[in-house]
């Protein structure tokens, strides 16, 4: 039992599992309905290296032995151990695991974080996920709180199950018909209806009324996540339950699961992350919790690196080292003068190719925003090797430093200027879209009145509505969408997701759109550039035709690509794409001409492209 006088914790011995949150009065704030073991947890889903897919074997990490770390007047570390050894091959992922809890002297709440280590002659497996959960009482906490705009009374976990709740196509999403709450009768529950960024998702939680008390996961460091700031990962929903997602391959599927090789050495800690708590007076407003828990979330923020866990895999802000510069951006067609890279991302990742950070899924990551001008400074970086990596919004495609730089305790390197010349060919004749890495801008529909989130009702993110996808056919029953450039508006007339088309009771249809555009003179001898950035594909695939709608084999195909499951998952963005496609001048013609983009795989409602830019280059010559 961890006490500090405000906050009581209760874990089983040696299994590390917390069993019982004691708080402002309440004797358990979590499920005492639930057994022991699915109070709040560590837990993972791994399977064997030969596996495919996301889908493995799931694992409550249960500790074997028990270890006070760190006892003293102001902080009390503990440690749970769970140890691999041979015998173990086939029955438990190969790792040696250590939970650690850490509550320190008027702090309301208690840190928890984990070293997962994989020794070099072990066996190789792949993590498909891994996180802490903590599964509130469901008799005591209603309202959910993840931002400023997304909180609400939530559906009880009663509502989703038969008689009450009706499953709908997509297994996580349920329309409750017969809530407890009546006011919420008609609505659709799904937990990937509060998805977050990982750059957004600091903190979230859960208000208990009466009495006013709150329960909040605040993450104050991205460095342990995969997949870089736009990741998108799951937060806090019905059950209550709350998580703190280190890995997962949602909306990105199979490319960032961590892929651990046979006898290849791993280890990485993940967190820690902070479990607040928070109370008011009766008669207070509870939504002072939510303003009160964002106030937390800050001061932890500031306060990372933190100075108080005792392991020495995690390194204090003196044992790390810190990179600057100043990013500008060069692209001639738009300036000749270097343009400032204002907010771009900036980043450092394990080594690898330009972009392959949101892929990236075994080392750490540490991101921030240049300021208008295009200066970064990216500090506490653990060290190690790196590649400082970048993307600009308003500029396709993705910068790399050509050069890997070794963090070393107490480093403090600038880079300088540092220049990202962005894909260009030639000039613009023509543009659809903003290039974000996202089809926010492009129209998203009202959803249909039978399957409505009231939260997301004259909502920035309408798009996480359920069902979107079936409207297309709503909108465009026979024939595919036609563009016209300069005609034309993309944040009416481009629909957010290229999805198959199903007429009731009928097969679905691949759909081909088309962009139809004038040319006042071709130079029919050179080569014009078709750029097309996706936000997401899910088990789609692009090909590219010009002029000839039957064109076989197409001028472009970008074979079988995503797994993203974007759509389905109410997420507007997925893993970003970019493909170049070479068009001939004697493939067009002077006056009208015609792009078809053609997704032919039509198996599912949920196989879909989403665009995040559209460009058309004219030969270099013409600029």
């Amino acid at each position: 039992m961890l006490d500090n006088g405000l906050v009581q914790v209760t874990l089983s011995n040696p299994d590390g599992i917390v069993t019982g949150i004691r708080f402002n009065g309440i004797d358990n704030l979590l499920e005492v309905r639930n057994e022991e073991v699915n109070r709040g947890y560590w837990d993972l889903v791994w399977s064997d290296p030969e596996s495919t897919g996301t889908t493995g074997r799931f694992d409550v990490i249960k500790g074997t032995a028990f270890k006070v770390i760190e006892e003293n007047e102001d902080q009390v570390e503990i440690s749970f151990t769970r140890l691999w050894d041979p015998s173990l091959k086939g029955k438990q992922v190969p790792l040696n695991i250590d939970k650690r809890f850490i509550m320190l002297r008027g702090t309301s709440g208690f840190y928890s974080y984990a070293i997962y280590d994989h020794l070099q002659d072990w066996p190789g497996f792949h993590m498909d996920e891994t996180r802490i959960a903590f599964k509130l009482r469901k008799d005591k906490f209603h309202y959910m709180a993840m931002a400023d705009n997304r909180q609400r009374i939530m559906p009880m976990p009663d509502d989703r199950l038969p008689g009450r709740g009706e499953p709908l196509a997509y297994p996580e999403a349920v329309l409750l018909t017969n809530p407890i709450n009546p006011d919420l009768k008609g609505e659709v529950d799904d937990k990937y209806q509060y998805s977050c960024e990982n750059k957004d998702n600091r903190v979230h939680g859960w208000i208990c009324s009466d009495p006013p008390v709150g329960f909040w996961k605040i993450t104050p460091s991205d460095e342990f996540r995969t997949g870089g700031p736009v990741k998108q990962n799951l937060t806090s929903h019905v059950g209550p339950t709350t998580l703190a997602m280190f890995v997962s391959a949602h909306y990105s599927g199979e490319d960032l699961v961590p892929k651990i090789q046979d006898k290849e050495p791993w280890k990485k800690v993940f967190g820690p992350v902070f479990i607040y708590l928070n109370s008011a007076m009766d008669g207070d407003d509870p939504l002072s919790l939510w303003e009160d828990a964002k106030a937390q979330m800050l001061i932890e923020v500031e306060s990372w690196p933190y100075t108080f866990p005792a392991s020495e895999d995690f390194p204090s802000s003196d044992q790390r080292g810190s990179v600057s510069g100043t990013l500008l951006v060069k692209d001639k067609y738009i300036e000749e003068d270097y343009i400032s890279a204002d907010s771009a991302y900036v980043g450092l990742a394990l080594p690898g190719d330009a972009g392959s950070w949101q892929r990236e899924s075994k080392g750490y990551q540490f991101w921030m925003r240049a300021d208008s001008d295009g200066n970064f400074a990216i500090s506490d970086v653990r060290p190690g090797d790196y590649i400082l990596y970048a993307w600009v919004p308003g500029f396709i495609g993705d910068y790399k430093y050509d050069v890997n730089i070794s963090i070393t305790p107490g480093c403090d390197i600038d880079l300088g200027d540092i220049a990202y010349e962005p894909p260009r060919n030639g000039p613009t004749l023509w543009e659809i879209g903003i290039p974000d890495r996202s089809a926010a801008e492009f129209y998203v529909p009202d959803p249909n009145p039978k399957y409505i989130n009231k939260l997301f009702v004259d909502h920035p993110d309408r798009f996480r509505q359920y069902g979107l996808w079936e409207r297309y056919a709503e909108l465009y029953p026979d024939n595919d969408l036609v563009y016209t450039v300069g005609v034309s508006d993309y944040r009416k007339d481009w629909f957010f997701a290229q999805v198959n088309r199903r007429k009731e009771g009928k097969a679905f249809q691949a759909t081909t759109w088309q962009i139809v555009f004038n040319l006042d003179k071709v130079e029919q001898n050179q080569t014009y550039k078709l750029r097309v950035a996706l936000a997401s594909a899910t088990v789609a695939e692009l090909q590219v035709r010009v002029n000839d709608p039957k064109a076989n084999p197409p001028l472009f195909s970008s074979g079988l690509i995503g797994k993203d499951n974007s759509i389905a998952r109410h997420g507007i963005h997925g893993l970003y794409w970019l493909f170049n496609a070479d068009i001939p001048g004697a493939q067009l013609g002077e006056g009208k001409n015609t792009i078809y983009l053609t997704q032919p795989r039509a198996q599912t409602s949920w196989q879909e492209i989403m665009y995040d830019y559209i460009r058309l280059e004219g030969p270099p010559s013409s600029g």
